[in-house]
């Protein structure tokens, strides 16, 4: 998370477009620490959210209005007294800081025209909203905060409003030479010396300078040549302008579909990542937080199927092994076989007390020496091989039997590993949970459905760079109607070869084929959505939808071909193009 000074600034940048020459049409206060201001302005309604949250201090624009309590609050009372139908006249940042002013204009009780502000802090436990008069003496805050809290900084009621402590230096109006003293020589990692010197820059801000200056921010300040202080003081420049200019492009860099990091600048240090790009700051923070809470919920949400797959994977692999072991012990029962029928054959070369004998092997035109028992005669040595072949081929097709069981029981556990860490819904985790009760390894829970049919888990859909659409399934009963289902015989089948994974379907809509781009992107989706991402190249096996085949009472997900191309792909998917990334 990087709700930084640049960010900030970002908001800023909006809220003066926005709401500048606007007024309060309404103001709320949904939770104890949140304040929420309607604003009118350019003929169009704006919500604007002040969070001053301990956990999570945030500013952005609203789509829709939130609940709110009957009885309003004290505070919310004393900014609808005073700033109800003020006109907003300015927004602004000092400096950097993580702090938002907004000053308002309104009439007082005798008509004067009078001015007031609402200075939002946002600093993680230190956060508050600060009501003050145009002289900056404290007329209320959300949290009040008195000595028995902060010896540093009293915020009450009738005291002056100061800003919070900084010792940091202004990345606004910073010089070259105070940027190589005062930073890039204290006794710390590169990285650390940025965000902790300059204000409102954070940890992703200060790693991706030194990611684009081409050094190790993990280094100490001590290892930086004089060429690589320039180049860290001109990438620095570089992002000062672009704040300077209001120059912003939003991001979130996403890890499969889980968000990872955001920033209100472009962020080439998850390159490797997929990055989604916003218009607008506000957008951005709520699709980020959603999709952080959602992903978190999943998450807590899954842990026991985790657990339960996590154990049954282990007692799997150990029982696989032991049989794949017994299995390679019966490989000599055809050797066994041989040697009795070759003592059938040459039994009566044997002499008495003979300890082997060596014959010809008529198989293979080979000599062959065949260990004896001299106290057995030849036809007792010959029975003895073939008991050995005998009782080796009956531990052979056992074996066997119980290999391919339990290779196929692996498959499908390993598959539901690889589906939970690609969930992103309740609908997903609900089906998930469904196909681990078909195989045994959960029991049953009852569901209170009230009427409300539940709701079904759908596949990622991608639209490839020639306009065709793929869909990638996110479990195994997914994957069944994504392929059994969804898709026409003519569509295309792409899968990760022999390896968890989804199915990727294309779409053909009537075309015969599709382009080469397509055929290599889809491949990248199926190594991408398998359990082979992590590698740099995954074979991918595709074919015409047609050609595949569910065998009677199989397991969900598994399909069986024997017409099918192959081609290597690189599980790296930022350039191709999605389509939704909200399941519903």
């Amino acid at each position: 998370m990087a709700f930084d000074g640049v960010v900030i600034a970002n908001i800023v940048r909006d809220m003066k477009e926005r709401l500048v020459g606007g007024r309060v049409y309404k103001i709320y206060q949904p939770e104890t620490d949140e304040i929420n201001l309607v604003v009118k302005n350019l003929k169009t309604t704006f919500r604007l959210m002040l969070n001053a949250s301990a956990t999570l201090p945030l500013v952005y624009f609203l789509e829709e209005n939130k609940l709110n309590p009957a009885q309003a609050p004290n505070f919310c009372m004393l900014l609808r007294k005073h700033i109800g139908n003020a006109r907003i006249v300015s927004v602004s940042q000092p400096g950097l800081e993580r702090i938002i002013v907004m000053e308002f204009e309104h009439l007082d009780e005798m008509g004067d025209l009078r001015r007031k502000k609402l200075i939002i802090e946002l600093m993680g436990k230190y956060s508050n909203i600060i009501f003050t008069d145009e002289a900056d003496v404290v007329i209320d805050s959300i949290k009040r905060i008195g000595a028995h809290i902060s010896s540093v900084r009293e915020v009450l009621p009738g005291y002056d409003y100061v800003l919070p402590p900084n010792t940091k230096c202004d990345p606004l109006t910073i010089t070259q030479p105070a940027f190589e003293r005062d930073i890039l020589e204290k006794p710390l990692s590169i990285e650390k010396a940025i965000y902790t010197s300059l204000t409102g820059f954070s940890k992703l801000m200060a790693g991706e300078i030194c990611y684009e200056a081409g050094v190790d921010g993990n280094f100490s300040t001590d290892s930086l040549a004089d060429t690589n202080k320039e180049r860290l003081w001109d990438v620095f420049c570089e992002v000062r302008q672009r704040i300077l200019n209001g120059d912003y492009d939003p991001v979130i860099a996403y890890d499969q579909d889980e968000p990872v990091a955001f920033s209100a600048l472009p962020l080439t240090m998850y390159g490797d990542m997929t990055i989604q790009h916003f218009d607008d700051i506000s957008h951005l923070l709520r699709e980020y937080y959603a999709k952080k809470d959602t992903y978190s919920r999943i998450h807590q949400k899954s842990t026991d199927l985790r657990k339960v797959l996590s154990t049954a994977v282990e007692r799997t692999s150990k029982k696989y092994d032991l049989q794949r072991k017994q299995l390679k012990d019966t490989e000599k029962r055809d050797q066994y076989r041989v040697y009795g029928e070759l003592l059938q054959t040459y039994g009566y070369e044997i002499k008495p007390e003979d300890k082997s004998i060596t014959v010809n092997n008529y198989y293979d035109n080979s000599e062959v020496t065949i260990p004896l028992d001299p106290t057995l005669t030849p036809v007792e040595n010959a029975n003895r091989y073939f008991n050995k072949y005998n009782k080796l081929k009956r531990t052979y097709e056992a074996s066997l039997q119980l290999v391919e069981e339990s290779k196929r029981t692996l498959d499908q556990l390993l598959s539901l590993q690889h589906s939970i860490e690609i969930a992103v819904t309740e609908a997903d985790l609900t089906e998930i949970r469904e196909e681990m009760v078909l195989a045994g390894l959960i029991k049953a829970k009852p569901v209170k459905r009230n009427g409300v049919k539940q709701e079904q888990s759908k596949p990622l859909h991608y639209i490839s760079s020639d306009g065709f659409h793929m869909y990638v399934g996110k479990n195994n009963l997914q994957n069944d109607r994504l392929t059994f289902k969804f898709a026409n015989a003519k569509d295309l089948w792409f899968h990760a070869k022999d390896m968890p994974g989804s199915h990727v379907i294309v779409k053909l809509e009537g075309e015969e084929d599709v382009p080469d781009a397509t055929y290599e992107e889809a491949a990248r989706l199926a190594a991408y959505y398998s359990s082979g991402n992590t590698s740099p190249k995954v074979e991918i096996d595709y074919t015409r939808r047609g050609n595949l085949k569910k065998p009677p009472q199989a397991n969900p997900g598994y399909v069986i071909y024997h017409t099918n191309y192959s081609m290597v792909a690189i599980p790296d998917i930022t350039d191709i193009t999605l389509a939704q990334r909200e399941d519903g």
